[in-house]
């Protein structure tokens, strides 16, 4: 048995027993270095040298959910929130209606993040925390809302090159296959690569069809529990009715406020290419418009790290483990893994993408998962006389693959920091099965599919 494959399912086992996903990944870590034979002072080295990759992202997210509290105490997603509950109230909009609005909504918000407003995960909680109240009232199942955001911040990427798509498809598939195939002479164009991704991904889109009109479409119900920024977000004296007196005390300059702070995030990021800074900057202007409390400002920052912690210190662990993984040195011998079935391409090809699944779903990102298989997969799929166009489509699915479904990649914990805020969303059940089941599977077959007939 492959050290790489035994540390996934223990982490996957683990994960699924309820042990937490830091703890799961350290213990499979544990387990596939020690297997591979390293030693434990090894397998320990290996892991802290990762994990350092990990904390640029973690506390670019910790300066997210920083921003994203502070501009829910201005209450102007609560008012947008309130706007769906006063519309049930009314009766002037059937509840079918709205739930579809929702979905088209947040689909629409999560393709934007990847390329229009280049965001990524960070809308998450700004905008679905408030519509919780709206998700419950609405009876609507929160593992069809994971899956239709999940779509939206995997798929844009993997298709279209532009924003993150550009940094997927060009900087990184489409160097590191033709960086591979030079030897062999395989040279592949720009506009051929989102080509290659187009059947693998069409997969990915009937899953989503699955999950919105077979497989979530009935009625989920959720008991009404306060979410604890949204509880504190209130001072003393506000009276009942607490959050219409914080939304009425914000003066006409203070709401320009809220706009300038969103747009200085998103100039600062794109600008100097830094969430944190980003963050930061947005954070700073809501201080000082007095949208909150400037005594408030510790207590407001802290609320929002913690609000992002778990995601944070998951990738950070999640980096560790992809550290021990290389340090193995079994990758390899994975991938050659194929040759065990001769000449089949059909057999190649699944077995293939099966190894990509592995890795990506131990590593948790696709865009970490190329350059470790491209150099890999281009010799051996030439070797079994793929095309150019197939050899895309196996390398970018191969990476793609396990994105969506794995413990550790943002693609699942983003969804999971905005639809647990409340405690009624279980990460792996809510989140990682449900879009496991109808991205993975389906990506699968559809890659399969574009590998034997490109």
């Amino acid at each position: 048995m492959n050290a790489i494959v035994i540390s996934i399912l223990v982490m996957v086992g683990l994960s699924l027993s309820r042990v937490p996903v830091v703890a799961a990944l350290i213990v499979a870590a544990l387990c596939g270095g020690l297997y591979s034979g390293l030693s434990i002072h090894e397998v320990l080295d290996a892991f802290n040298d990762g994990i350092g990759d990990g904390a640029g992202i973690a506390l670019s997210y910790a300066a997210l959910g920083a921003f994203a509290v502070a501009l829910a105490r201005s209450g102007i997603t609560e008012g947008v929130a309130r706007r769906f509950i006063n519309a049930l109230d009314g009766e002037r909009t059937r509840p079918t209606t709205l739930k579809m609005l929702l979905i088209v909504a947040l689909l629409a918000a999560a393709v934007c993040s990847q390329n229009l407003v280049p965001v990524h995960i960070a809308f998450i909680p700004i905008v679905v925390i408030p519509l919780l109240p709206v998700f419950n009232r609405l009876k609507l199942d929160r593992r069809l809302v994971a899956c239709v955001i999940t779509f939206g911040i995997t798929a844009p990427y993997m298709l279209l090159p532009v924003g993150f798509g550009a940094i997927f498809l060009n900087d990184i598939l489409l160097a590191n296959i033709n960086s591979a195939g030079e030897a062999a002479g395989l040279e592949i164009t720009a506009g051929q690569v989102p080509m290659a991704m187009a059947l693998p991904i069409s997969g990915m889109l009937v899953g989503l069809l699955v999950a919105v009109f077979v497989s979530y479409r009935g009625p989920r119900l959720y008991e009404e529990r306060a979410v604890a920024h949204q509880a504190d977000a209130v001072a003393p004296e506000s009276g009942t009715d607490g959050k219409s007196e914080a939304r009425a005390r914000l003066r006409p300059w203070q709401w320009g406020a809220l706009v300038v702070s969103i747009a200085a995030t998103l100039t600062v990021q794109l600008w100097l290419d830094s969430m944190v800074l980003g963050a930061l900057a947005g954070f700073v202007v809501l201080s000082v418009s007095g949208v909150f409390r400037w005594r408030e400002q510790d207590g407001v920052f802290t609320e929002g790290m913690r609000l992002m912690a778990t995601i944070g210190f998951i990738m950070i662990t999640a980096a560790g483990f992809a550290s021990v993984m290389q340090a193995t040195g079994q990758i390899d011998d994975l991938v050659q893994s194929a040759h065990a079935f001769g000449s089949s391409q059909a057999l190649a090809a699944l077995i293939m993408l099966l190894v990509g699944l592995f890795i990506t779903m131990g590593i948790g990102s696709s865009f970490s998962t190329i350059p470790i298989i491209a150099s890999l997969y281009v010799p051996l799929a030439l070797s079994f006389g793929f095309s150019p166009m197939a050899t895309v489509a196996l390398v970018g699915t191969a990476a793609a693959l396990g994105d969506a479904g794995s413990p550790a990649s943002d693609s699942t914990l983003g969804p999971t920091s905005g639809l647990a805020a409340d405690g009624q969303h279980d990460h792996i059940r809510d989140s990682v099965i449900p879009t496991f089941v109808h991205y993975n599977l389906p990506l699968m077959a559809f890659g399969w599919i574009a590998a034997m007939i490109l």
